[in-house]
């Protein structure tokens, strides 16, 4: 069944799905003689993301097999979950496991067009690869890891459901993971 909101006349999204490296992070990877032992990630977004879960299901994916421990790390303690999807066959899997008309994408990498093309719509960082900000419905003005998420989302709120009232304290029950006073 498709929802159609009248305010708008598009699809009304039941699903974001967000790419990790370069759009929770700042897709830098930091090594040692080890290996890949390091990510680093963005203020806020866990936070925004809070905002906007009520609304919608939320999934984190990668290609990144010998980051992926570090990124459940965070996702997990998130209380999001991670898949490992290739990067290439991102939208042969949203199309298995989602309905892609339902569906908001965010990426950034090179190629994350092939997707943003064929969901309900998109959404590139700042500092995206320039193929996919010319496909994407939205380019955030924040670049990934750098509170590009938290802006996408108050995006999105606005976009689809209700803006955030930065006047109006968030209730309580917001703080999925727990990770934080509220």
């Amino acid at each position: 069944m498709v929802i159609v909101w009248e305010e708008y006349d598009i699809v009304k999204p039941k699903t974001f799905i967000l790419d990790v490296d370069g759009v929770l992070t700042d897709g830098g990877f930091y090594y040692s003689s080890d290996g890949k032992v390091m990510k680093k990630f963005g203020a806020d977004d866990n936070d925004a993301l809070s905002l906007l879960r009520p609304y919608m299901d939320i999934i984190f994916v990668t290609g990144d097999k010998k980051g992926f421990d570090i990124s459940n790390k965070r996702v997990t303690d998130m209380n999001f979950k991670l898949e490992l999807v290739s990067t290439i066959k991102r939208i042969d899997w949203i199309r298995e496991y989602f309905n892609p008309d339902e569906t908001i994408y965010m990426g950034d990498g090179i190629f994350d067009h092939y997707v943003m093309g064929n969901v309900g719509y998109s959404i590139a960082t700042a500092d995206a690869d320039s193929h996919a900000k010319e496909s994407a419905d939205y380019v955030t003005e924040r670049k990934g890891g750098h509170r590009a998420v938290a802006e996408a989302c108050l995006h999105i709120l606005k976009k689809f459901f209700v803006a955030f009232d930065a006047d109006m304290r968030p209730k309580d029950n917001i703080n999925y993971a727990r990770d934080w006073t509220v």
